[in-house]
């Protein structure tokens, strides 16, 4: 990336180019669009449960991203890069808590979706919160994806102290996290009145469980063979 030259603080990320926060920021959106556990996740609590558990839930996984910046920033990240044996630990955790949430939602006998003539026992907001956390924690996948993607914006031509880059880092991964609480805002808003729709229509908010549990089971299952 090209950065104004001048003393050590001069070439920090504040000072990049207007084409280098463009490229940057776009990444950001494509990143946060593709879809993946959080976000299947996120819609999944959404439409079973109201705007309230999916915001719950989208602001758990955004808590669990900002563990990955923090730990990309300090040097963490590395180990999981670096150790096969950290790797298969986070990597098998991980999928085995995808597979047990999509299988409650396969093999379940009801829809999560409450009906007027059986309610549901509301999800609580702490316990989304504490879903989405774990989801985005226990995927080195994550973890990987912020120390391979952040540095490539951050000047490695030894300008730049420890500190700068630790706060470099951090501002960049607060802005992708930024990025993804806005998109997932968006699919929140559009699910809501969906999860109302489908409270009326037992069958078809039982097959949408099926689906969404599968889509857990089968990502799960991916994460665990990822290399």
């Amino acid at each position: 990336m090209n950065h104004q030259t001048g003393d050590p603080e001069s070439r920090s990320i504040m000072f990049m180019s207007a084409e280098a926060w463009g490229l940057f920021l776009v990444a950001c959106l494509m990143l946060n669009l593709a879809p993946g556990p959080d976000l299947i996740f996120i819609l999944s609590r959404t439409l079973g449960h109201g705007r309230k558990i999916g915001f719950a839930a989208s602001l758990g996984v955004c808590s669990g991203a900002l563990v990955h910046v923090m730990a990309a920033a300090l040097g963490v990240s590395a180990i999981l890069a670096t150790s096969a044996t950290a790797f298969m630990i986070v990597k098998y955790v991980g999928a085995g808590y995808l597979v047990w949430l999509g299988a409650k939602a396969l093999f379940s006998r009801e829809s999560v979706l409450p009906t007027e003539a059986k309610p549901k026992k509301q999800l609580s907001a702490w316990v989304a919160y504490r879903q989405g956390v774990l989801i985005d924690v226990l995927n080195p996948k994550v973890a990987l994806f912020f120390l391979a993607f952040l540095p490539q914006f951050i000047p490695h031509d030894g300008t730049l102290n420890g500190h700068q880059i630790f706060l470099d880092t951090v501002l960049l991964g607060a802005i992708v996290i930024g990025v993804g609480l806005v998109i997932e805002a968006g699919f929140i808003m559009l699910a809501a009145p969906l999860g109302t729709y489908l409270r009326n229509n037992k069958t078809v908010a039982l097959w949408l469980d099926r689906a969404f549990g599968g889509l857990l089971v089968s990502l799960g299952a991916k994460l665990a063979l990822t290399d």
